[in-house]
């Protein structure tokens, strides 16, 4: 088994086309590939370290570049993609067991919810005065 941060071909083959598109006007050559970048990305995340510690002889290019790739790649979406396609086909491999599942409705708007959201006392040690 490899490094949780190593990308294989196979799971490579999945995530390259959810991908946006360089920026035609980014100055310059693209600096590191994306899949070294999305290693990089994982290797931070794996390891919890600094994105301005990530070690420059992995190959992965500067933390910031990762930073700013993870930051880009999520504005597009492509992890909420990358999601929904592995749980997929994780699901049709029966390699999820579902009777270990919970579901956590802090994220889905209730199905007869209250028509606007309710105003919450502040939990902050000393909330700023009310100014309106």
């Amino acid at each position: 088994m490899g490094r949780p941060w190593d990308v294989d071909d196979r799971l490579w083959e999945l995530i390259e086309p959810l991908l946006p598109p360089w920026p035609e006007k980014a100055p310059g050559p693209r600096p590191v590939p994306d899949r070294q970048c999305l290693q990089g990305i994982l290797f931070v995340l794996h390891t919890g370290i600094g994105w301005e510690d990530l070690p420059q002889e992995l190959g992965f290019g500067s933390g910031m570049t990762c930073w700013r790739r993870l930051h880009r790649w999520t504005e597009a979406g492509v992890f909420d993609q990358m999601h929904q396609i592995l749980l997929a086909k994780l699901n049709a491999a029966n390699r999820i067991d579902w009777s270990r599942a919970a579901m956590d409705g802090s994220h889905i708007d209730a199905k007869k919810g209250a028509p606007e959201q309710a105003r919450r006392r502040s939990t902050a040690a000393n909330p700023a005065p009310n100014i309106t």
